[in-house]
């Protein structure tokens, strides 16, 4: 009698064993296929899976108006035949706080060569004077344009920030654009892919 309990507890115990292997391997399946979902930007992480794509390589840029911090206006049509870097930025946002000083250095040095526009998202900050301060205070020289509405944020779809554009000096985005902070270099190599 000792026996057969024993062997019954044995073989629940196998049987407990397999339900526990198969139902793990499913749960490891399921999330596999989760991340799978998803990609994954450098320092930025990550988009989901339906989230728009942006501008593709060959599309011409979308014309825009946009008031810097100092009230002047700049167009992006004014600036054909020119090598552009539109980057969206905020604030509030740690990546993009982390390559501001990237750009600075990258614009004092290739400014003359490349011109850089920061759009902020101005809609998304508690009101233009957090702006005014931290550009102030972070010492930068390249253009600052206020989205005031998002309006021009949501055109280029930039869905996550930091997101930079890499436009040719025909108009038309040449690279593919970037989520995520940038660094000097990563800029310089941009910069050299550009026609």
């Amino acid at each position: 009698m000792i026996k057969q309990i024993f062997a019954t507890l044995f073989l629940l115990f196998l049987v407990g064993v397999v339900i526990y292997s198969v139902v793990d391997e499913r749960e490891s399946e399921t999330t596999e296929n989760t991340e799978e979902q998803y990609e994954v930007n450098e320092g930025a992480g990550m988009t989901a899976p339906n989230a728009p794509s942006g501008l593709k390589i060959g599309e011409k840029a979308p014309d825009f108006t946009l008031e810097t911090l100092d009230g002047k206006t700049v167009s992006l049509s004014d600036l054909q035949g020119k090598k552009v870097f539109i980057n969206f930025w905020a604030t509030w946002c740690p990546p993009c706080r982390e390559e501001m000083p990237e750009m600075e250095k990258f614009y004092k040095e290739y400014g003359d060569e490349v011109e850089v526009l920061a759009i902020n998202g101005t809609a998304s900050e508690e009101n233009v004077g957090v702006v005014e301060e931290y550009v102030q205070k972070g010492d930068y020289t390249f253009p600052v344009l206020l989205d005031r509405d998002l309006d021009i944020t949501n055109t280029y779809q930039a869905i996550s920030i930091p997101t930079t554009y890499f436009i040719g000096t025909d108009g038309v985005v040449q690279q593919p654009r970037k989520v995520g902070p940038m660094t000097y270099d990563f800029m310089i190599k941009m910069k050299e892919k550009l026609k």
